[in-house]
C-alpha cells in the first residue's frame, strides 16, 4: 500500500491556480503518475484533513529541450485538480 505522501507530491502554487482556488474552491496538486482518482482523493483527505468533492487528473508530457547539439526531454508528470466541498479550505494557502 502506498503512503499518501508518495501519491501527493505537493501543491502547485501558480497565478492560474490561485484564481481557480478563489473562484471555484479548487486546488491543484502535482501527483504520482501511477495514482488514480480514488487514491488521490484519499491521500488529500488524509494529509490535509479536508473533504474532497471531486478529482480531475491531467497527464502532462515533458517538454523537449535542446542543449547544444544534444536533444533531451523533461520527464512526463501528472497533476490533479481537486474540488473541495463547500466551506472547506486549505490553511497553508490562505496565509499568503
Amino acid at each position: 500500500m502506498k503512503s499518501p505522501y508518495d501519491i501527493v507530491k505537493g501543491p502547485m502554487i501558480t497565478e492560474k491556480g490561485s484564481k481557480i482556488k478563489d473562484a471555484y474552491n479548487k486546488v491543484i496538486f502535482k501527483v504520482s503518475r501511477d495514482a488514480n482518482k480514488i487514491e488521490i482523493k484519499g491521500a488529500v483527505e488524509e494529509i490535509f484533513n479536508i473533504k474532497v468533492l471531486k478529482v480531475a487528473t491531467i497527464n502532462q508530457g515533458g517538454k523537449k529541450k535542446r542543449h547544444g547539439v544534444n536533444l533531451g526531454k523533461r520527464p512526463d508528470w501528472k497533476k490533479a485538480i481537486v474540488t473541495l466541498k463547500p466551506g472547506e479550505k486549505l490553511e497553508f494557502l490562505e496565509r499568503a
